[in-house]
Order: C-alpha cells, then structure tokens, then sequence
C-alpha cells in the first residue's frame, strides 16, 4: 500500500506550537496572523548556499520555478529572492500593448531597476514576508482531510493573490490556510527553523559554486570558437547562437557524466577574459545595438528546473562536426546580414550562405533538444499552439542526404518569399487575417509539389527510404511527442501504442517550428502576436501530416486524413487541403487492409537500430511490471478519461531500487482545427494510456507510491475505473495527495530516484499542476 499512514496527525502537529532558537513565538488567535521576533545574533546567521538552498530547491522552486512562478516569485537564485515579487502576471493571452519583459539576470541588474519595473520585497528586516507566510503555514497547517478545501484555487490560470508586506495582515485574515507552501504541507521543523533563522539573519548568501579547472579551460576555448573573426565564422555563431541561448551546455568527458556546473550562451558587450555585460534582447535575432559584441559562455545561476532544463553537451566530436558541416563545406559568405525585423526573422534569408544541408544536419543531431525547445522554451509551460497539436503523435525526420527541393537553390529563391513568419510583426502585433499565412502557405506547397513532379518522383521512389534513420546510430531519429491539456514533452523512440497522427519533418518546417515558437516567439507580446503564433502552427501540423500521408497509398490517404479532421473543420485546413493537390503515388507495397498501422510497423523498423530504449519496458523488467505495462497501455475510453493528463507513479521493491515510470492519459478530440470550443470536440471513449518506465513529464498532475507486488493491481484498478468515486479509491490506495503529511518526503524519494537514474536530465518537477482530487 501506499506512504499515507502516519504516526501523528495533523491536529496534533497544529498544537506542538514551539519556540525557534529562542526568537520566534506564534502565540495568536486562530485567524490572525502570525508574529515574528527579534533578529538572532549574527553568531546564528547562516549562508544561503551552505545551509539555506536545498530547503528552497526541494521546498519551493517545485512552484516558484519559472515565468508561472506566483507573482513572479522565482526562488532557485539568490537573485530571484532578493527581486522579490510582482502582481502583474507573465502570461496573459488577452493583452492589447506587449509587456515590459522581466527576466531576471536579465532585465535589470540591481534591486533598484527591479524596484522600477514594479517588484517588491519580500524579505528584509522590517517587512520580511516570506518568513510571515512561512510562519502561517506553521500556525495554521492543512486540515486532516483527504481533500483541500474549496477555498483553495489551484487553477493554473487563477486569478492571483500577491499580498504585499502593508496588505499581508489582511491577506492572512481572509486566508488563514494559505500560507507557504500554498496548497502543500508545512516544512518540517528543522526545514523551518533553518529558513526562519537564515531570514532573521541577514540572508547571507555564501560562495557561488566554482568552476573547476576543466570548465574554465572549456569556456575559454569555446569563446574563442563562437568568437571567429572571419565573416563565416560571424555568420555561423550567429546561426548557433540562434539555435542554442536556451541550451543548458556542459562539458563532461562523456555526454551522460554529471556536470559540475550547467552554462548558457549570451550576447556580451564586453569580451572574453572580462565581465559578461549581456545584450538583453527580447528575441535572439534582434538587433544588439551596439556595433562590437561577443558570444560568451557563462554559469547557470538558478536551480535547473525540469520545465526549463535542455541540456547540450559540448565536445571534442561536437566541434569536429561543426567544423565539417560549417566551415570545411565549399562555400563563401560575402557579407554579413543586418537585424531588420522582416529578414532577420527569416532564417531562409538571414543564413541562406550557409548549405541548407549544414543547417539541417545542425538540428537533427539534436532534434530532441530542437524539438524540446518549443515546449520548455521561454513560455515553460509549452501552452501557446499547445490546443493545435494532439495528444500523442510520432514524429521522423527526412533524410538530409536525398536530393530533396529544399536542398535546390533555384527552388529555395522562389520558396523564401512564401516562408515569412509572424515574428516580422514583433510583439505588439494586430491579428493577421489567417487567409494572409494561408495563401503563403499554399503557395509553397504548391512550388514543392510542381517541383517534386518534375525532379523527384521519376528518380526518387516514395517509401521509407526518405527518412533518416540516425545513420544507423543517432537516437534523435524518431521523437514521441505529449500534449498533457496545457503542457507537453517530447521524448526520444516511438513511444506507446499506435499514435493519433505521426509527422515527417523536413528542413524547412523544422526552421519554421523554431523561428516560430522559440527564437520569434515572446511570451511578453501582446494578444495578436499570440494569436498569430497559434494561427500559424495550424499551418506547421498540417505539413507535417501531408508528409506523412503521401507515405500511404493514395486511395488510403482521404479515408486517414478525414478520420483526423472529424466534424466541422476550419476553412484554414480545407484551403490549405485544397491547395496540395498533386500527391505521387507512395512505392511502398502494402500487404495489410489497415495501411496506417502497417506504416506504423514499417517507420518502426526503418529506424531500429538508432531507436532510443528509454521508455520501452524490456524483456529484462520483472514480470511484474511486464503485465502491468501490457495492461495499461491497452486501455482505451472512460478509464484512460478519468485518469490525470500526467501522472509519476515511484514502483518501489524491497531487494530492488526505485523505479519512476510515466503514465500519460491522451485526450482524444474529433479534430483540433479550431482555437475555441475544444472541449466541444472531445471523444472520450477514444482516449488512451501510454505506461512507460523514466520522466515523461515535467508537470505531474498525480503521484503514485506502488510497491512491485502491487503493480497489477494497481493497473486492474485503473481499468476497471468507471466513476470519480473509483479513482478516489485508487488514490487512497496507492495515490500521494497533496494533502499527505508524508507528501515532501515522497517528493524527496521521487527526485531522488530521477537523480540517480538521470543525472544529467535531471531537474526538479512543478507540482503547481498537482490536482485536488
């Protein structure tokens, strides 16, 4: 069974009202707020990086992590305590102006600034608020209850309550339960005790980590790479540059070895060898403003988050590629292209010195890291076009090596001028009438098809052989994608049961799918770049999905295509539909009556060998989690409904360590064509559930501690589920609610276990999504 028993209730807990250190009382009504005493000498004080930070790791960056950290409170820094907090949120999809962007280390380089773009204090001698709500917490903790109360709203895009130090009285009188953590037990008490004192104290903050020897021989020497002089040298930096300032890059001697420290790529106004000034731009490819900047490599300097963490390793065989590909290839760069927003916004025309094939092997390499960078990019929650994709989907690449019309330049000069983006309008943009992307869209369709007639289809057949299959080795070569409701992940391998829809990416598309939601999107542009973001991605699927339906026979092609466009679609898809006509018979030679799961089979086989292992439960997986996983994964309708988006389910085994594995319930809809009413076009007796041992999520909307013995029955319960009623039970059984008193210590076994297995992927998971159920 699971962690929930305990030795002492909350009730109980509630009264050990204790004094800390001598200088902390709570002695008040029940309702009121709690009081705070004197500063403890300095003797006490203790330091934020010895003492204080993996408290705040394990405690609270779980929910103060990123850009949907309430009020902005991000504490995985020193820096992001002292900022402080702000009641205006960063995501807001109904904003007419952008907003002032607020990214700490940054937007602002001291408290000052800070104060200036509207943050206020948290902690400090006079108006310490973090340790009044920490102290609420402890005088009054969660009730004994299986549930939260309704009082508590956990709705991801809930109005907020951002109490300030004069309104916090107030705020702890209408809300006696919320304080910190906010829906979630109170710290033990050495955990509080340890924090209360460091707050009391001074808040000295310690000796930052420091780079080891190795590092800082690897930070010079890769400055100096991104950092060449010549034009070509300028170009391609630029060009890795836009590809990797959300990379968290390492240097260890193997690509699976923990690193000391994680580092990110800036624009700098000052040289290597100096201080980083960086260059804080609203998009990669915006202009730096002065004329001499460089490209530095510097430390991460918050808590690696798992929403936010895409890690990069630099080598010696990563530079020995770029070089092949970037500067050992025949070609010349003449000059260098400006910043204006209309081309600099457009890769096909900013880099198009660069062989097109050069670029895309750049991004196969590490299309998992390509991929992963429009869902844990600048927005960490993956939300914007999140309701234009579906659940579960497969994703393959075409093989860089064919003679493809992307690679043509003849065909690429006709196609740039249909290939714009919407990040040309920036942030404060009007709403595109969709008809404008569409045309353009339909119009490069159009070329590739005419062009594909006339050069390809004679000499190149049309089966499996176009895709790349990792040279035999990469297992980048096929992803799995998740949409988990307003999240979403991207793993390596063909993950799970047959999919809803499979794409097959092509250079173009892939450059498309970056300078559309990574390098152009900002997530502090106002409503008509949000929407014309999400109007284009309609545009990015579909092509996807075309690619992978010419792979079908042609009389199958309709049938596939219209069981994925059920109901009443958008006359985007029928325009663009409509406007690719010319479809070449597929060479494949199918021997089934269900051509799409042959497909399926044969994609399988062609990428084999490079095909990630990560996720799939092997032969050598005791027999235990062998017929759980069969179980599971054949589940199909009203269980796999009720079940959470997202669930971590920790298996734990007496002889044995810990195992974590995933369970991803998939919404099924009768089609994603339109941007409202999605709940309209729900299909639940479609819905589906994909069981798989690692982290397949960063938002988890459920835990589950199940010893081995168990696992069967666990997955019977889970397809036997009919009701609410049921699925309670199910948590009661084996399920981590917010509410258990054991919760942070289950939280500790659960990055643990993720730790060991995954040191390098590992980061801490965001539990704001955790449901109340």
């Amino acid at each position: 069974m699971s962690i929930v028993k305990t030795c002492l209730s909350k009730a109980t807990f509630a009264s050990l009202m204790v004094l800390f250190f001598g200088f902390i009382s709570i002695a008040q009504e029940a309702g009121s707020a709690p009081v705070r005493g004197d500063n403890p000498s300095q003797e006490q004080s203790l330091s934020y990086q010895s003492s204080v930070k993996t408290i705040l790791d394990n405690r609270c960056v779980v929910c103060h992590g990123c850009y949907d950290a309430p009020c902005q409170l991000k504490l995985g820094s020193y820096e992001g305590i002292m900022r402080g907090a702000h009641h205006l949120p960063v995501y807001d999809g109904e904003r007419l102006t952008a907003a002032t962007p607020t990214r700490l280390f940054e937007d602002a380089s001291d408290m000052q600034q800070w104060r200036e773009l509207g943050f206020y204090s948290v902690v400090g001698e006079d108006n310490n608020l973090m340790l009044d709500m920490l102290l609420q917490k402890q005088h009054s903790p969660l009730p004994d209850t299986k549930k939260l109360p309704e009082s508590f709203n956990l709705d991801i895009n809930r109005p907020l309550s951002c109490p300030t130090p004069k309104n916090y009285q107030q705020y702890a009188k209408q809300n006696p339960l919320w304080g910190m953590p906010y829906g979630l037990p109170a710290l033990n008490q050495e955990e509080h005790q340890t924090l209360s004192k460091w707050l009391l104290s001074g808040m000295q903050r310690g000796t930052d980590l420091q780079l080891t020897e190795d590092e800082q021989q690897a930070v010079k020497r890769w400055e100096k790479y991104f950092n060449n002089p010549s034009l070509k040298g300028r170009l391609v930096a630029r060009y890795l540059y836009e590809h990797l300032f959300l990379a968290h890059l390492y240097f260890t001697a193997t690509a699976n070895e923990k690193p000391n420290l994680f580092f990110k790529l800036i624009r700098s106004r000052t040289p290597p060898g100096t201080e980083p000034d960086i260059i804080a731009a609203r998009r990669p490819f915006d202009a730096p403003g002065t004329e001499t900047f460089y490209y530095r490599v510097v430390p991460v300097s918050e808590t690696i988050v798992d929403k936010l963490h895409m890690p990069f390793h630099l080598s010696d065989s990563r530079m020995e590629k770029w070089d092949n590909w970037f500067f050992e290839q025949d070609y010349d760069v003449t000059s260098l292209p400006g910043y204006e927003p209309k081309t600099a916004s457009n890769p096909f025309i900013t880099f198009a010195q660069i062989p097109t094939q050069s670029r895309y092997r750049f991004m196969l390499d590490e299309a998992q890291y390509s991929i992963m960078q429009f869902i844990k990019g600048a927005v960490c929650r993956g939300q914007i076009a999140l309701n234009v994709i579906n659940d579960h989907f497969w994703v393959v690449f075409a093989d860089p090596d064919l003679v493809l019309p992307e690679y043509d330049e003849a065909f690429m000069q006709k196609a740039r001028a249909t290939l714009l983006l919407p990040a040309e309008a920036q942030s404060n943009a009007l709403p595109t009438n969709w008809l404008a992307y569409a045309k353009r869209e339909r119009s490069y369709l159009k070329l590739k098809s005419e062009y594909i007639k006339e050069h390809v289809e004679k000499s190149l057949p049309i089966n499996v052989n176009l895709l790349w299959d990792g040279d035999g080795e990469n297992d980048n070569s096929s992803l799995t994608i998740f949409r988990h409701f307003d999240a979403a992940s991207v793993v390596k391998g063909l993950v799970g049961e047959n999919p809803q829809t499979a794409w097959i990416i092509t250079y173009p598309l892939f450059e498309r799918i970056h300078y559309l939601l990574v390098a152009g999107y900002d997530v502090y542009g106002n409503m008509g770049h949000q929407l014309n973001s999400r109007m284009y991605m309609d545009f990015l699927r579909m092509e996807g999905e075309y690619n992978f339906l010419a792979l079908l026979p042609k009389d199958a092609r309709e049938s596939v295509r219209q069981q994925w466009y059920r109901g009443s679609v958008s006359m985007v898809e029928k325009y663009v539909y409509e406007g690719n006509a010319y479809q070449p018979e597929t060479d494949i030679e199918f021997t089934s009556k269900k051509p799409l799961s042959e497909l399926h089979q044969i994609i399988k086989a062609h990428v084999g060998n490079a095909e990630s292992q990560r996720h799939f439960v092997k032969a050598a997986t005791s027999n235990d989690t062998l017929k759980a996983a069969k179980l599971l994964n054949n589940v199909k309708g009203n269980a796999a409904a009720i079940m959470p988006q997202a669930s971590l389910i920790l298996v734990t085994s007496e002889s044995e360590p810990s195992q974590l594995f995933s369970l991803l319930s998939h919404n099924a809809y009768s089609n994603i064509s339109h941007l409202f009413g999605e709940m309209d076009r729900r299909l639940p007796n479609e819905d589906t559930l994909t069981f798989a041992p690692g982290v397949m999520t960063s938002h988890p909307n459920a835990l589950f501690s199940v010893p081995q013995s168990e696992l069967q029955s666990f997955a019977k319960s889970i397809i036997e589920l009919k009701s609410e009623k049921d699925y309670a039970k199910l948590l009661t059984n084996w399920g981590v609610r917010r509410t258990n008193p054991y919760f942070w210590q289950f939280s500790d076994k659960l990055h643990d276990s993720y730790r060991k297995d995954f040191p390098v992927e590992f980061g801490y998971f965001d539990f704001n999504r955790l449901e109340n159920r």
